[in-house]
């Protein structure tokens, strides 16, 4: 598939430079489980990978919307990391990312099956007016991630994604008589908690929808490998630890992930490794020929990919 296009392809999937608008169309409609993307957020200065105003933003990202709906299978997800911005000039927050969020449920159809929080404590305090200078605001550290679906019931197991118990919990697990005397207690809600199921051992507590992940992989080989061969990585990368929890809650072994702003391919490293199939859909020639250093051995390696993918060749890693 789209072999007409610079590409990359591995084991499991392909990197493609194109418009994701014309890309998109060429997918069975149906056909696909997952798609997690984080685009360019409605920035009040234009950046390097592009952006939009945030006037015309919410037009222009339904535009996507639209297609992803429709190539969706009727169990699939839309995940989709989009970052706040102030208006211009003054120290209020835009809504483009709810009125986004609207037009694709009201108008294009999606319910929206949660929202999650990314936390980046990270994160660089912005902007620099209201927070470091006037010191009139906090820092901004949180993205939100609408998790959409197509129908309400769509493909999810939360046990994919279970995090380690607290010690709190570890404790009642090990020793349940020190908290609940009898087979049963009140708490002081009310309620009233069954110590056979309240001291069950899952393999781990259920996530909340606030993901605490540092965004600093700057010893990663990608940019490793950028430096090294003095190349200007993408500038606004997601951790890996962000697909790669909605890839497992989501998705099974086999089943097609799709990220339309593809940037590194952080989306598409992940899916590899998990054993999905994937495809990455990136405008930019540069960052798919970039990108490709993710899923390679060597820095010779790095180069001789980079180069054969400028000069327009297509190549199997």
């Amino acid at each position: 598939m789209f072999d007409q296009y610079v590409n990359y392809t591995t084991a499991h999937g392909q990197c493609v430079c194109g418009d994701s608008l014309e890309l998109l169309q060429q997918l069975d409609d149906n056909s696909v489980d997952l798609v997690v993307t984080s685009p360019p957020f409605a920035l009040q200065r234009k950046k390097s990978y592009g952006n939009e105003d945030q006037e015309e933003y919410v037009n222009w990202l339904c535009r996507f919307g639209r297609l992803v709906y429709q190539k969706l299978a009727d169990s699939g997800s839309f995940v989709l990391d989009i970052g706040g911005a102030y208006e211009k000039g003054q120290p209020t927050y835009s809504l483009y990312q709810f009125r986004t969020l609207i037009k694709l449920c009201d108008e294009i159809g999606f319910h929206l099956a949660q929202p999650f929080y990314w936390h980046n404590p990270s994160s660089l305090p912005a902007p620099i007016e209201w927070v470091n200078k006037r010191k009139i605001r906090a820092k901004t550290s949180v993205d939100t991630v609408w998790w959409l679906c197509k129908t309400p019931f769509c493909h999810a197991d939360v046990t994919k994604v279970l995090t380690p118990y607290s010690e709190r919990m570890q404790h009642l697990l090990a020793s349940p008589d020190d908290f609940i005397r009898g087979s049963t207690a009140a708490r002081p809600s009310g309620h009233i908690v069954n110590k056979n199921s309240w001291g069950k051992d899952n393999g781990g507590a259920i996530p909340p929808n606030l993901l605490q992940i540092p965004n600093s992989d700057s010893n990663g080989q990608y940019l490793r490998y950028c430096k090294a061969l003095s190349l200007k990585g993408h500038p606004a990368r997601f951790p890996s630890a962000l697909p790669e929890f909605f890839i497992k809650m989501l998705t099974s072994e086999n089943d097609l992930v799709v990220d339309i702003f593809g940037g590194s391919n952080t989306t598409g490293q992940v899916a590899e490794s998990l054993r999905r199939n994937w495809l990455s859909f990136e405008l930019s020639q540069e960052y798919v020929a970039t990108s490709s250093f993710r899923f390679s051995d060597s820095i010779e390696t790095a180069r001789s990919n980079y180069n054969r993918l400028m000069s327009g060749q297509s190549i199997q890693l």
